[in-house]
């Protein structure tokens, strides 16, 4: 085999990918390009859970500090939910994250440290007041 996994992954990424292509199956580094495969649907789930955290917080940062809403928290509140729905449309497979309790209070936890972080606030309900469905709503805004 050629390059090491270990040594230098975008190289190996290239050696198994011609190999593939080849046909020389005996050839493959079968144990990593299977964590590899793991690791996209992990990479695509982490991408979903940042932005719904970042959206989360924000919705929080709305409805606890009605005097500071503006214009870039409404732009933020837009791009967060319209990034979400394209992430969701290309990978429909995430959307079942969405239902899932402990994802949610992962996400939960998340977006509460954030807010707590930007607001030193922490008068923050334990859990998530809102639907992740609500949350994406383009008309929803927490009063």
């Amino acid at each position: 085999m050629g390059t090491s996994y270990e040594k230098d992954v975008v190289a190996w990424a290239i050696e198994q990918a011609a190999l593939l292509r080849a046909g020389d199956f005996s050839a493959l580094d079968i144990e990593h390009i299977a964590e590899e495969i793991e690791d996209v649907g992990k990479s695509e789930q982490r991408e979903l859970a940042s932005r719904m955290a970042v959206l989360l917080a924000h919705l929080l940062k709305w409805q606890y500090q009605p005097d500071r809403r503006g214009s870039s928290w409404r732009r933020t509140l837009k791009e967060q939910r319209r990034a979400l729905a394209e992430h969701i449309a290309e990978t429909p497979s995430l959307k079942r994250s969405l239902l899932d309790e402990h994802w949610i209070r992962k996400t939960w936890a998340d977006a509460v440290a954030k807010a707590v972080e930007e607001t030193d606030l922490v008068v923050f309900p334990e859990t998530c007041p809102w639907s992740m469905e609500q949350a994406m709503d383009a008309d929803f805004l927490p009063e």
